[in-house]
């Protein structure tokens, strides 16, 4: 339940202001109030949602000035997944890398933002599985998801371009697999930190200011 609904928080399908309703939810997901109360309290914590006293629970916003020292925090504990307790894919993680390369390859020739986005969320995860590290896996997954809806919410208002952002991601799951097949679990590390990086600053810039 948890994993669910932060997941439709970090695609938009609840916008940031969107009231959450337990009812609803509960009737949803087939269970009483008292643990999805608990879920909420934890989005709460992840600073997804914001609980207000009589009048309910509702998604958060984010901009991108706001988590400057957010992303920057990412930049550092990317490099270390390469250092801390490193983990060399086994056979399923290789197949699932191998179905992710698929999936990013499709999007270039025919990108759509919301399938990107959900394609983001997947390759971040699979990437945490590189590290046995488990301290470091909650830190990062924490700050990954609190950033991620800014991207979207940077194609939905035009002010990065979503060809050239699929074709950077695309070369991104290349480069990194590349440094996986010669066992460089370091590498692999810096790339993903590089492509936060100039993630970060292409849309803090926007198109304007480039």
């Amino acid at each position: 339940m948890h994993h669910e609904i932060r997941n439709r928080i970090c695609l938009l399908d609840y916008a940031p202001g969107t009231r959450l309703s337990e009812e609803a939810l509960a009737a949803e997901f087939g269970t009483s109030r008292t643990p999805l109360r608990r879920v909420l309290v934890r989005l709460e914590g992840e600073g997804l949602v914001q609980s207000v006293h009589g009048v309910g629970t509702f998604v958060t916003d984010v901009e991108i000035e706001e988590l400057a020292q957010t992303y920057r925090l990412r930049l550092e504990l990317a490099e270390l997944t390469g250092k801390l307790d490193p983990v060399a894919p086994d056979a399923a993680l290789w197949e699932h890398f191998r179905d992710l390369a698929d999936r990013s390859h499709a999007l270039v020739a025919d990108p759509d933002p919301r399938r990107f986005a959900q394609l983001n969320v997947d390759f971040f995860l699979a990437l945490l599985c590189l590290t046995a590290n488990e301290p470091l896996r909650e830190v990062c997954e924490r700050l990954y998801f609190q950033t991620t809806r800014i991207w979207l919410k940077s194609v939905f208002a035009s002010t990065i371009d979503l060809i050239d952002e699929v074709d950077v991601f695309c070369r991104e799951v290349d480069d990194i697999l590349r440094a996986l097949r010669i066992g460089d679990l370091h590498a692999a590390a810096l790339i993903q930190r590089a492509h936060i990086s100039m993630s970060f600053e292409r849309m803090r810039k926007g198109p304007d200011k480039s």
